[in-house]
């Protein structure tokens, strides 16, 4: 584990991959998570989503299963999203799971399901909503544009109805891994209150830093940041967010789907890195997740259950090459090579690496690698040699990063 908060927050290190799950009465219309805001609905209108949302073939069990499956360790549930509806049960508004078809707790389902499987759970909570009449801002991104009849816009209420929102969630669900804030920016305003009562009714919470107040991590999105390319280790913890489908994160019909090649290198960069990564999905209005989403998952867990051993329990080593094709990381004595940029060839040099490991191992398939120190035809005037790796399967993994792990039986230096 590594030592960062020096408390038990550090348990963030070990828990590398999680699953993202947008859920809400936008599925309905199948569309996207922010169907009332890119369709500029009124309240009134997307209220009646509400009227239409029966998932009876949601099934916890299932869900975690899926989680556990694709190597994942812990799962981000989004408790109420920006259009306000709340998928637990609330006394601060009728806007909520309760008052459905359904009519039953779908957070309470999954804490009580994690809580058996000893599966930590996070929980996503919007800061702006669109149905609450207190909120006190308009015109922003994701907000409505004007108020409505009846609204009261008034901060210290919203804030108000927030906090009361927060001590259920906090409360009423048993451990909550992760506070997952959203959208705090939007707003352009700061209360560290928010943030120290979440701490003293869960202590040990890890919170993001998307809410009103510092957080405990950072949250960078799609491949949004710069410095997600730009640093070869992360020097504050991180945990990157993606969804599976290009178009949105919660449940689109018609969805476009990234490849599975393209989310195992954005992952395995990631962790590689020394952050973690969730990976989304967005079930149906009935509590199915897509075929093509589940695809991804289950090749991923594929890819992860061969290839963990180099990311968990492993750091970052970016010293030790030059190469910027690979990513290093490094644990007890091996030294793990990641091929998340897909080779040109079947060889991958390391310089200015000069000791050859005792063996490499390509963690794909546990076969033996070359991996030598020479010189070649193409470094004769270099300040060789250099450790390569050859006659690597290049065509045999088209659809995955390689990982080869080398033993040096000690520390590299």
């Amino acid at each position: 584990m590594k030592a960062y908060f020096n408390d038990s927050r550090d348990r963030f290190f070990d828990n590398r991959l999680g699953l993202f799950i947008h859920w809400g009465i936008y599925s309905v219309e199948a569309w996207h998570e922010q169907h009332g805001y890119r369709k500029n609905m009124k309240r009134n209108e997307y209220a009646k989503l509400a009227e239409k949302f029966n998932p009876r073939e949601f099934d916890p069990s299932e869900w975690v299963d899926m989680a556990v499956a694709a190597g994942m360790s812990y799962i981000c549930f989004t408790a109420k999203h920006i259009d306000g509806f709340c998928m637990f049960d609330t006394q601060a508004t009728k806007f909520n799971i309760m008052n459905t078809p359904y009519g039953k707790d779908i957070l309470k389902q999954l804490a009580d399901e994690c809580q058996r499987r000893k599966f930590p759970l996070a929980v996503y909570y919007s800061t702006i909503d669109r149905n609450q009449r207190n909120y006190p801002f308009y015109g922003h991104p994701y907000e409505l544009k004007e108020a409505e009849e009846g609204d009261k816009p008034d901060l210290d209420e919203y804030i108000g109805f927030m906090k009361r929102q927060i001590k259920e969630l906090c409360t009423n669900y048993g451990k909550i891994y992760e506070f997952w804030w959203d959208s705090g920016h939007v707003l352009d305003y700061k209360d560290d209150s928010l943030n120290e009562m979440i701490r003293q009714m869960q202590p040990g919470i890890l919170i993001n830093g998307r809410g009103f107040g510092e957080g405990d991590f950072r949250t960078p999105e799609r491949d949004w940041y710069e410095y997600v390319d730009s640093d070869q280790s992360f020097g504050f913890p991180t945990e990157a967010c993606q969804s599976t489908g290009t178009e949105s994160w919660g449940y689109r019909k018609d969805e476009d789907y990234y490849s599975i090649r393209y989310l195992i290198e954005s992952i395995d960069k990631i962790l590689a890195k020394g952050g973690n990564y969730l990976l989304n999905a967005g079930p149906d209005s009935d509590g199915n997740f897509p075929r093509e989403a589940k695809k991804i998952l289950e090749k991923l867990g594929e890819w992860y259950s061969r290839t963990k051993e180099a990311f968990e329990g492993a750091q970052p080593v970016p010293g030790l090459t030059a190469n910027r094709d690979v990513l290093l990381t490094k644990k007890d004595g091996f030294v793990y090579v990641h091929m998340y940029r897909f080779p040109k060839s079947s060889v991958v040099w390391l310089k200015p690496m000069k000791k050859a490991p005792k063996n490499a191992i390509l963690l794909n398939n546990m076969k033996k690698i070359d991996a030598l120190v020479e010189t070649t035809p193409s470094t004769f005037d270099e300040d060789g040699p250099f450790l390569r790796l050859h006659n690597l399967p290049v065509d045999e993994f088209p659809g995955e990063v390689m990982v080869v792990r080398m033993d040096f039986s000690g520390t590299y230096d």
